[in-house]
């Protein structure tokens, strides 16, 4: 996601295009603020927005790094299929006292490239006459052009944070089963906050490995480094790498604002990050599916959060619990691996479950920690 000022704002809605063909002002003319995953994401399926004319607002800013995208296969993700760099049908959830390997027969866990998969929409993107501009006055939109939003959310101080750093590491061969995922390894310093290492074995000798913490503040860049290098050494017991890409991010969790309170939000500006998780990606695309469903249907394009009111209800408690008492997640995982299949799981935290399957996950979790939780349910941030 772009941040982006946009100061003439006003004057872009009250501008007109002159000497524009019949033809063309016969369209609809869309300006999205931002050229991240959402507006692109959006843009590669802009013939299925008809009579419309797309523009994407993207000022020049230094390239993002690449960063490594990881979702549960579902049935709105089809089109990412050609491009997932790897599939696991078994991951693992591992703690001092645990060790669960999960089996997914429908809802294989997947990643792909951040960089493969934004090129592939903007080329798409291209082919269907979408047209970038470095700001909405170069854009030239006519007064009824609708205007969205996809600038983050403004992070006060205080919220939960997941907060990671990565390396993507080559070993000798051998050294990784890449049948399996490593979700979450709670075998690491547990004393700033709920944290996991990461793994996803892309070969044999081949894999991300990243220190992933929830918790209010990131931590010191040497922090996650020693936590990678420690678990490499002592857990996996493998002492000879050599780091090929680095990678290392933020994800605000919570509940927020949008980015300007006058413009319409898509993706993370309109709440399609799971709260309690900060998975975004497959949420993000889960809402423009459903929004082009709409249109589709006689509707006007709108974006929405993509999570269901009960799970954005059960995201406060969590969150909650996360933030009050982060010792005790390696538990609630483990409870949630040992009790859940892989797929149900995999719909759970894809915001698929159904009732039965959120009755299962609250039976599984231990009462009195949930319980206090819910006098003190994680509030909107401000």
């Amino acid at each position: 996601m772009l941040w982006l000022d946009c100061p003439m704002l006003a004057e872009a809605r009250s501008s007109s295009t002159s000497g524009t063909p019949d033809n063309a002002l016969a369209k609809t003319h869309i300006a999205i603020i931002g050229a991240g995953c959402a507006s692109l994401s959006l843009a590669a399926l802009a013939n299925e927005l008809p009579r419309t004319q797309l523009h994407i607002i993207e000022p020049s800013y230094p390239a993002h790094a690449d960063h490594v995208w990881g979702f549960w296969a579902m049935d709105w993700l089809d089109r990412v299929r050609p491009l997932v760099r790897k599939s696991w049908h078994k991951w693992m959830i591992v703690t001092e006292q645990s060790h669960n390997v999960m089996h997914a027969v429908q809802h294989p866990y997947q990643a792909i490239s951040r960089h493969q998969w934004l090129a592939q929409c903007r080329d798409q993107a291209v082919q269907h006459g979408v047209t970038f501009h470095d700001s909405l006055d170069a854009a030239r939109l006519e007064a009824a052009a609708d205007i969205f939003d996809s600038r983050p959310p403004k992070v006060p101080d205080g919220v939960m944070l997941q907060h990671f750093a990565g390396f993507e590491v080559r070993a000798p061969a051998g050294s990784f089963d890449e049948s399996t995922a490593i979700l979450m390894d709670f075998r690491c310093d547990q004393s700033h906050g709920m944290h996991f290492i990461y793994c996803l074995p892309f070969s044999d000798r081949d894999a991300l490995v990243e220190s992933t913490m929830f918790s209010p503040q990131q931590a010191p860049q040497p922090f996650y480094e020693k936590a990678i290098a420690d678990w490499l050494t002592e857990v996996a017991k493998i002492s000879n790498f050599d780091i090929t890409r680095r990678e290392a991010g933020v994800i605000p969790l919570g509940f927020f604002a949008r980015h300007d309170p006058d413009l319409r939000g898509i993706g993370a500006n309109a709440g399609a990050i799971r709260p309690s998780s900060g998975y975004a990606f497959g949420f993000i695309l889960k809402q423009i599916h459903h929004a082009l469903a709409r249109v589709k249907e006689g509707k006007p394009l709108v974006f929405i959060t993509p999570h269901r009111m009960i799970d954005l209800w059960m995201d406060r408690i969590f969150l909650s619990v996360l933030r009050y008492q982060p010792q005790i997640a390696p538990k609630i995982f483990s409870a949630m691996a040992s009790r859940l299949s892989g797929d149900e799981f995999a719909m759970f935290l894809s915001g698929e479950a159904t009732m039965g399957l959120r009755l299962k996950v609250i039976l599984a979790m231990p009462i009195w920690p949930f319980l206090r939780a819910l006098f003190r349910p994680e509030p909107d941030a401000s």
